[in-house]
């Protein structure tokens, strides 16, 4: 049971960091400090985007419209972190405490 803790665990961090990269390059994009005319830029974000979009589509189907504010990315990190927590704390079911 210990390897598929730390599998799920190993699963979980990937995604906690390509969520912080997706946010980070929306952000700079955003910002206009990266442009996604350059390739290398394009390939990230539409990368990134195509990995993250069937999380962010089911959240995004249950929240209200907000405009131009896309809310998803933070409930999902909420998520995340949440999911983490329980692991965590109940380590002792997969670790056999």
């Amino acid at each position: 049971m210990t390897t598929l803790y730390q599998t799920i665990m190993l699963l979980l961090d990937v995604l906690w960091f390509v969520m912080i990269a997706h946010i980070i390059m929306s952000w700079l994009i955003n910002f206009q400090v990266l442009n996604t005319r350059q390739p290398l830029v394009a390939q990230l974000w539409y990368g990134l985007s195509s990995l993250l979009e069937p999380i962010y589509r089911p959240v995004r189907n249950m929240l209200p419209q907000t405009g131009g504010l896309d809310l998803a990315p933070l409930v999902v990190f909420i998520g995340l972190i949440v999911v983490r927590m329980a692991l965590q704390n109940n380590a002792g079911m997969f670790l056999g405490y």
